[in-house]
């Protein structure tokens, strides 16, 4: 915990910036974000929007003006009274709608959260899935802890080599310049606890995150204490072998109820995001063993207090471990538990198809009583994928309920478009965003307002795709065809589709290159031009995922194309805003049905880029025929070969006779009338339906309440 430093001392008109800056709810508060940008918006873009960065560097003259400026202290004092707000627990949904439950509290443990860029402890999906998930429940009042690593290596940063080969490089977090603070015990003494891994004691110190009224706990084991391989078991995101998978996830799940226990916490509900964390399962019976219970009896109230969802429709995303591995690291563990062995290991038992293993999915849905899908259609793969877990039960009767994803609209939702809402739907739209009806009222915002809020955003987006290109060239001296990749060939005023997400074979990046010809026709087609902006990383071990990365960097250097594709490396946070909201179109054609849900499109769709994309995920009940375009080849699903020409004859006829006549059919005005609807249409049908407002109610209504009653 030495490597903490507290920020430096602050005027004492405007001390609390110190807490404004430490808690992430700022990232996604308007008024929060314009204090740190009127304090210094040069040093606010140089530290990519850090505000602990910018107290550290801030020339003490500038915050002497702060202090004694009216403007700007009237701005700082609303900030902290709506920061003061958001740390109240009263007149929230939460405390309104469930009085009887006050004291109650939900622990949600994942291995991943993505809540802003200066925190990189996120890989994809997954984290900014937890993320939002936390987020809104700070925004709701629901009273959730969650429970993750704190990576001091983090996730990759992408670097495209000049053959367009994926590089991986690790850069370690400056602790200092981070949104965190040491966990402190109740007698202020920093929380670090014992952890057991096979014959030896690993110690956990934990950071804590503030997001409003959640907080998050962060594990550690990089300890001077520690031997040299246990300090790096917390290095990095999803690195190592499957020894060091394994005990990073006995540390998450164990050492992730002894924090809880340290700083005393007693949740009423354990929610477990994805099998990373099942082995909380093992730690809880053991705690019931040890006061008293069978193993009958605590596993019945494990299952009765536990929630999991599972993200994965592919057998082979599942962790699963040899036996030998598990029992070796889990030796000092087992405790009142260990006569017990054979029944908690059964509890993982499963075979995919490759022999048993520990499987962590299957422990997780045989030790929780409530167990979701991330969609509708994921639902139903789920439920007969894993239909060996319920040998007595038909697959469609397996116990297996569906929680469709959604997203943090405070977060995702542009400044130019919350702008707009708040001039013609009322600056409370936001209390209202998970009301269908409400959302109505988008079909009355004029046209000519909406488009050119619509086209602002595009500028924004090339503004950043140009500016990162000029510091591949001056920063990073690469070479001029790595520049041109980038992307500062494309126009402003082009219909722009974005393709940004994991390059993974099953997500097809390759699949609009189908027909080399074709494609050229319709990007360069006279007055009618269409350009690709691509972005994501393939997983570190994915040579598969990397060469697909490598054919799109080679297709925006062909001439063939004439500059109307391009590859932004290193995808993360902060590019996916500017993806999000700056495109036209949002394109996603995965091979069905290997996309549990994806929330990418969810995000484009409320900032009014409409999306194009298969029938899987959540676009299989988001697209109702007026909000954007379903690819569907017809072809069976079994023949991947057919179902790849038949979806990629599907995806050129759409763009051919439907998006691109739709976005550049225009009146007198220069104004297409008919894209603005679909535009609208996109807004009304996403932001209500499939925002984490919903979600995170739906969560509470349907698995956490009734768990704790």
């Amino acid at each position: 915990m030495d490597r903490y430093e507290d920020l430096p001392a602050l005027p004492e008109r405007i001390a609390r910036m110190r807490e404004l800056a430490l808690d992430l709810w700022w990232s996604w508060n308007k008024q929060a974000r314009h204090v740190f940008r009127t304090l210094d918006y040069p040093l606010w873009r140089a530290t990519a929007h850090n505000p602990v960065r910018m107290l550290r560097v801030i020339p003490q003259a500038t915050l002497a003006w702060a202090a004694a400026d009216p403007a700007f202290q009237a701005a700082y004092d609303i900030a902290v009274a709506d920061l003061d707000q958001a740390h109240s627990a009263r007149r929230t949904w939460w405390a309104r709608t469930f009085p009887d439950l006050n004291g109650r509290s939900i622990a949600y443990f994942s291995a991943e959260f993505a809540l802003h860029q200066s925190l990189p402890i996120y890989a994809g999906g997954l984290g900014v899935l937890a993320g939002d998930h936390c987020k809104e429940a700070a925004d709701l009042g629901v009273p959730l802890v969650g429970i993750g690593f704190m990576y001091p290596q983090g996730y990759f940063h992408q670097h495209i080599s000049a053959e367009g080969w994926q590089e991986e490089t690790y850069e370690k977090l400056t602790w200092a310049d981070a949104p965190i603070e040491p966990a402190t015990l109740a007698d202020g003494r920093p929380c670090i606890i014992p952890v057991p891994l096979d014959d030896r004691s690993v110690l956990v110190a934990v950071w804590r995150v503030r997001l409003g009224r959640v907080t998050l706990y962060l594990l550690d084991t990089d300890l001077d204490e520690n031997a040299p391989w246990d300090r790096e078991l917390s290095a990095r995101l999803y690195g190592g072998d499957r020894e060091t998978r394994v005990q990073q996830e006995i540390v998450l799940g164990i050492g992730g109820v002894g924090v809880l226990r340290a700083l005393g916490l007693t949740p009423s509900v354990y929610h477990l995001n994805e099998g990373h964390a099942a082995f909380v399962v093992l730690q809880r019976i053991r705690e019931f063993l040890d006061g008293g219970r069978d193993f009958d009896a605590a596993l019945a109230e494990v299952r009765r207090t536990t929630v999991f969802t599972t993200h994965t429709p592919v057998p082979a995303g599942h962790d699963a471990f040899p036996y030998q591995i598990v029992e070796k690291h889990l030796a000092g563990c087992w405790g009142t538990l260990g006569e017990h062995r054979a029944r908690f290991l059964a509890l993982g038992e499963y075979d995919n198809g490759s022999g048993s293993q520990f499987n962590m999915t299957a422990l997780a849905l045989r030790s929780a009583g409530a167990v979701n899908a991330v969609s509708q259609l994921h639902g139903e793969v789920t439920r007969s994928m894993w239909a060996p877990i319920w040998p007595a039960l038909p697959p469609a009767q397996a116990p297996v309920t569906s929680v469709t994803n959604g997203v943090h609209v405070p977060t995702w939702i542009s400044t130019d478009l919350s702008g707009l809402f708040d001039r013609h739907l009322g600056r409370d739209w936001i209390d209202h965003h998970d009301d269908p009806a409400f959302w109505d009222r988008v079909l009355d915002i004029p046209d000519e307002e909406l488009w050119a809020v619509r086209s602002a955003l595009r500028h924004h987006l090339f503004a950043f795709i140009r500016e990162r290109a000029r510091a591949l060239w001056t920063d990073h001296r690469v070479s001029a065809s790595r520049v041109l990749a980038a992307g500062p060939m494309l126009d402003d005023n082009t219909l722009t589709l974005g393709f940004a997400r994991r390059f993974t074979g099953y997500k097809r990046p390759w699949l609009i290159f189908s027909d080399p010809d074709r494609l050229a026709r319709i990007l360069n087609a006279p007055g009618r031009p269409v350009q690709i902006v691509f972005a994501g990383k393939a997983h570190p071990a994915d040579d598969t995922g990397k060469h697909h990365l490598q054919g799109v960097v080679r297709r925006a250097l062909d001439p063939a194309f004439a500059g109307r594709v391009a590859f932004v490396e290193d995808y993360d946070l902060h590019v996916a805003h500017f993806l999000v909201q700056g495109c036209d179109v949002w394109l996603n054609n995965p091979r069905k049905p290997l996309e549990a849900s994806g929330t990418s499109g969810m995000k484009a769709c409320m900032n009014g880029v409409p999306q194009l994309s298969i029938g899987d995920g959540w676009w299989a009940e988001g697209y109702n025929g007026r909000n954007g375009w379903l690819i569907d080849g017809h072809a069976p699903a079994h023949d991947e070969s057919a179902a790849d020409q038949a979806d990629a004859e599907s995806l050129y006829r759409l763009l051919e006779g439907e998006v691109v006549p739709a976005f550049y059919d225009r009146d007198a005005a220069g104004l297409s009338r008919r894209w603005v609807q679909v535009v609208k249409q996109a807004i009304r049908s996403v932001a209500p339906a499939f925002s984490t407002r919903r979600m995170v109610k739906e969560y509470v209504d349907r698995l956490y309440v009734p768990a704790m009653r």
